[in-house]
């Protein structure tokens, strides 16, 4: 079914004297985009990590590699939305958490994609991964699936999976999906193709959260196609991403580009290296588990050497967010590896560590090799800059956060100068230039201090740092910079209240914004 919704489209050119292909300098470049799963900004070597990352480091030696690189939430469904909406999260009516295997569909009905637009570009569409932005399942009658949070285990056998699902991701601009509902620690357990299960899921089982780790947990148990094997994920979306390339390689060569979406589902929980990679790194399973991420990344883009599309296509490697505490970051420190570098938090956190991801675009003879931007960018971005280089004008009513950063990968200087963030708590922070401001007294997830805690509760409600002087988010100066505060805030709420922070029309947010929600009431 994946080649039937995804025809080659195959061009017959009879070629007479001097007839060539389209050349990378006439034809719209292919874009790939690659989102990792809970990878930290320091899990890449290139990034002062200490496990191996050849294939991301060879991406950034040959492109551009971002050091002021952010996603909009620190949790997995909120920067997914963001990525390919190129709206802020906190606009749609999900206000925090993540979404469940589940749930319906959160991007609203009619609003343009990443993919969207660019289908409309002429460009062939495809996603493979992980998709966590919600589908509408056949539930059974009487029962119910939990809408903006993930399902309790009283619901998993709630949906009826031998129907078609709709508004999946072909209904947001996508030729082709291959891939799993949500994080691979979530029902159900079976892939999905288009709008059906590849497998029914006739089984009730789980799996281990760490290779090896017996006492370490496992996941949620629920559903799942006997055939179905949590290890076997990535290597199937690398395979799966390969064939779409290999399927669109003619017809890319002639002229017609493709955009193919990689949200992988690693190095996330459960962290299941397969057998040729454990013990591959000499520190833990997650240092395995990134390894062999990193070698999906080079299966890719030797598929585009291979293809001869290497020079006509934009590769974009990130991640949705920093690196969780399953990572287990005492093991990693025994070996001098630290998931966030020099930055504060991790996953969930509204702190640099939660929220600044590895970047790297390499686009030959376009971004200089080896090039280092310390331009604020962050992935709604993706969208405006995209449409930038393609000459596509945005409507009012999509992209409304989103900032072209095609001057930054020109080697000038770039437009965006503030910045909104969130956590998965709902807990908001606001950024211009080096200022940095907390809407929270605590971390806003994870990390201590911990919403809600002891030690939490006797701190200032508000945090202010200029992370220029202060990477590591140590000196609080919210009471020696009231007017920073004062500006910041303002800013934020001319933001929400806007419903945008580029120029055009002010547009609706999906529900009330409260920016406040981190604040004690």
């Amino acid at each position: 079914m994946f080649s039937r919704l995804c025809p080659l489209f195959l061009v017959a050119v009879v070629l007479l004297h001097g007839s060539t292909p389209a050349s990378a300098a006439d034809s719209k470049p292919n874009v790939i985009v690659m989102l990792a799963d809970d990878l930290g900004y320091a899990d890449v070597q290139c990034y002062g990590g200490k496990i191996p990352t050849p294939h991301i480091d060879r991406l950034a030696a040959q492109g551009m590699r971002f050091t002021d690189a952010h996603t909009t939430s620190s949790v997995c469904s909120p920067t997914r939305y963001g990525l390919l909406t190129g709206r802020y999260n906190w606009r749609s009516k999900l206000k925090r958490g993540v979404l469940g295997g589940l749930s319906p569909r959160l991007i609203e009905p009619e609003r343009m994609t990443v993919a969207a637009m660019l289908k409309a570009q002429g460009y062939r569409t495809g996603c493979v991964g992980k998709w966590h932005l919600g589908m509408d399942w056949v539930v059974k009658p009487d029962a119910e699936v939990s809408e903006l949070n993930i399902e309790p285990r009283g619901q998993v056998f709630n949906v009826d999976y031998s129907q078609p699902i709709a508004n999946g991701p072909n209904s947001v601009g996508f030729d082709c999906y291959y891939g799993i509902s949500a994080s691979l620690d979530m029902v159900p357990y079976t892939f999905i193709e288009n709008d059906r299960v590849v497998s029914l899921p006739t089984e009730d089982r789980d799996f281990l959260m760490m290779h090896g780790r017996e006492q370490g947990g496992r996941t949620r148990k629920g559903p799942t196609a006997p055939d179905f094997d949590a290890a076997d994920v990535l290597p199937t979306v690398t395979r799966k991403s390969i064939e779409f390339i290999d399927r669109c390689a003619a017809d890319a060569r002639a002229g017609k580009p493709f955009f193919l979406y990689v949200p992988f589902a690693s190095p996330h929980t459960p962290i299941l290296p397969t057998a040729p990679w454990q013990d591959k790194s000499g520190i833990n399973p997650y240092a395995d588990f990134v390894m062999e991420t990193d070698a999906a990344v080079g299966q890719i883009l030797a598929t585009l050497d291979r293809q001869q599309l290497t020079e006509n296509t934009m590769v974009i490697f990130t991640s949705d967010n920093g690196c969780s505490p399953q990572a287990k970051f005492e093991e990693l420190a025994a070996h001098g590896h630290l998931p966030s570098g020099p930055l504060r938090g991790h996953k969930a956190d509204l702190f640099e560590g939660g929220l600044r991801v590895p970047f790297v675009v390499r686009w030959p003879n376009q971004v200089a090799a080896g090039a280092e931007s310390a331009q604020l960018v962050c992935q709604v971005d993706i969208m405006a800059t995209l449409a930038d280089i393609l000459g596509v004008a945005m409507p009012d009513d999509a992209g409304e956060d989103s900032i072209s950063f095609l001057a930054a990968l020109r080697g000038e200087e770039g437009k965006r100068d503030h910045l909104v963030s969130h956590s998965i708590n709902g807990s908001f922070a606001i950024r211009r230039g080096d200022w940095k401001l907390l809407l929270c007294a605590d971390s806003g997830g994870w990390s201590p201090p911990r919403p809600g805690t002891q030690q939490a509760a006797g701190l200032p409600p508000l945090q202010l740092y200029n992370l220029a002087d202060d990477l590591g988010e140590q000196k609080n100066l919210q009471d020696r910079e009231p007017q920073q505060v004062r500006e910041l805030t303002e800013l934020l709420e001319r933001l929400v209240a806007d419903g945008r922070s580029t120029p055009g029309k002010n547009q609706p947010n999906n529900g009330p914004v409260d920016i406040r929600a981190g604040l004690p009431k």
